[in-house]
């Protein structure tokens, strides 16, 4: 699908949220400012948590937003390169307690997850996106 506006993005989000369940993992994959902050921003909004406190956990890693259905933990891994610090955040807890976990670049996990909703997210001219989910 295309999106044209942040709103929009947001709102793929929102709608894929419908479909999440406790233990869903999201993996978002995306330049910098390719829109998957937005798109979790639609996630939270979706599950029914403030899509206002969401910002990109680039230097916190990892934030959780709570208030909704299910708790949503927003992982960003673009600072870390070291497996052994990601393994250190304890991920595949996370997913066993029962929140949502979006994940921001996922190609730095040191394993896969079993299973995953995979989101691509591609920068066009001015505003446009090109978002791909996989499930």
């Amino acid at each position: 699908m295309t999106t044209h506006s942040e709103s929009e993005t947001a709102a793929v989000g929102r709608d894929l949220a419908a479909s999440l369940v406790a233990g869903s993992v999201v993996l978002l994959h995306g330049d910098l400012g390719a829109g998957k902050t937005a798109l979790v921003r639609g996630l939270a909004e979706g599950l029914g948590a403030p899509p206002e406190e969401v910002s990109s956990p680039t230097f916190t890693l990892m934030q959780e937003y709570r208030g909704g259905r299910v708790v949503l933990v927003h992982v960003d891994l673009y600072r870390l390169d070291d497996p052994r610090e990601i393994d250190d955040l304890g991920l595949e807890e996370l997913t066993i307690e029962g929140g949502v976990t979006a994940i921001e670049w996922p190609d730095r996990l040191p394993r896969p997850f079993d299973s995953v909703i995979e989101v691509r997210i591609e920068h066009g001219d001015d505003n446009h996106r090109t978002i791909h989910i996989d499930r």
